[in-house]
């Protein structure tokens, strides 16, 4: 496979930033996006130019804040005007939430929306003009497993609901997006309680009083969700391995890429269901005659 242009956006830290460094490693040049490159996330800047000085890798960070349309085009335009092309874009943007659903005010919820679904479509508008322009290019969403289907244990609610219609818009992007000859994957990661901020950085219900009115019933089970997902987790399940498939799919084949790719170390059913799921979506587009927009065309 030959090096990639490739835009990860929220890879200032989890899986972002490995999946970012993987992809460097690989061979490929890459842009890892992030917001603050010169206020908070200034050391990840740094730490990512000591990375490809000392790796003698193509990987630079560059300031993106998918919640802002002006940043995003903005990091898109100097990418274009660097290369000419964008390859691969790698949706991973996500914040986490910990709490009972009704104590999450819906600005709260707008905010999580936001981030994790709008967000991806600012991004889209920005970098699909130029794939659809080149007729050929990669779209990585990184979605995850019990959000949508399978297991859904509580408390993580608003973060369930901005994934679960995130993985929906993925794959109505790619059948929208096939006869450009683009292609489109989804990751599908587990829990992963080690290894990464999801967990500890999880944000919380700004209504406390709600929050407080559900410990009669629910006493302490924030924390009971955390642990039981991390009983489940082998000893040895590596976050790294979400970041190792992203990087197996970017250099898989063109047209041969798969539609999903499961790392869930817990084994919490989502992929038992996503096969179903998929399976009978691909039987649903044979039957409306449009089985040719579930694989892209080489145009």
């Amino acid at each position: 496979m030959s090096s990639q242009i490739i835009v990860v956006t929220g890879a200032s830290s989890g899986f972002g930033w490995m999946s970012a460094h993987r992809l460097a490693d690989a061979g490929h040049t890459v842009y890892a996006g992030m917001r603050a490159t010169a206020g908070r996330n200034a050391d990840k800047v740094t730490q990512i130019q000591q990375y490809a000085d000392e790796h003698k890798v193509n990987l630079r960070a560059i300031e993106m804040d998918v919640a802002d349309q002006d940043s995003v085009d903005a990091a898109v335009a100097r990418i274009i005007s660097e290369h000419s092309r964008i390859d691969v874009l790698f949706h991973n943007v996500g914040h986490m939430t910990l709490g009972p659903a009704e104590a999450f005010t819906p600005e709260q919820l707008a905010q999580i929306y936001d981030s994790n679904v709008l967000g991806s479509q600012r991004v889209n508008r920005a970098v699909l003009p130029h794939m659809r322009a080149a007729r050929r290019g990669l779209v990585v969403w990184n979605s995850s497993s019990s959000s949508a289907r399978a297991g859904t244990p509580p408390y993580l609610a608003p973060y369930f609901a901005a994934k679960a219609a995130m993985d929906s818009l993925a794959l109505s992007y790619a059948v929208e997006l096939a006869r450009f000859g683009i292609e489109t994957s989804l990751i599908v990661p587990g829990a992963f309680t080690g290894g990464t901020n999801h967990f500890a950085n999880a944000g919380k219900p700004a209504d406390t009083a709600t929050a407080e009115a559900y410990e009669e019933f629910y006493a302490g089970l924030t924390d009971q969700v955390t642990a039981k997902l991390t009983e489940l987790e082998p000893a040895d399940a590596d976050p790294s391995e979400v970041a190792r498939a992203v990087v197996r799919v970017v250099d898989a084949p063109y047209g041969k890429r798969p539609l999903r790719t499961h790392i869930d170390p817990s084994q919490d059913g989502a992929e038992v269901v996503n096969a179903v799921a998929d399976r009978l979506r691909s039987d649903f587009y044979e039957r409306i005659g449009l089985a040719d927009l579930l694989h892209p065309q080489t145009v």
